[in-house]
């Protein structure tokens, strides 16, 4: 069975996104693959959610990241 997908699109800090590309330059993790782990573990891990929400140390502290 094919999942269905829904095609979005997010606003990412590129100091952020540059550094992700260099350090996963060599390993098979990509952004789509990141981003769907990341929601499936906030979706079903109570201690990576609270860890995410909590997180504040990103340099663009805007309301919206």
């Amino acid at each position: 069975m094919i999942e269905k997908v829904k095609l979005t699109s997010v606003n990412i800090i590129d100091e952020v996104y540059k550094k992700f590309k260099t350090v996963t330059v060599n390993d098979e993790i990509n952004l789509q693959k990141l981003v769907n782990r990341s929601l499936d573990l906030y979706n079903n891990d109570d201690q990576f959610r609270e860890k995410i929400n909590n997180y504040t140390n990103l340099k663009n502290r805007s309301s919206k990241f």
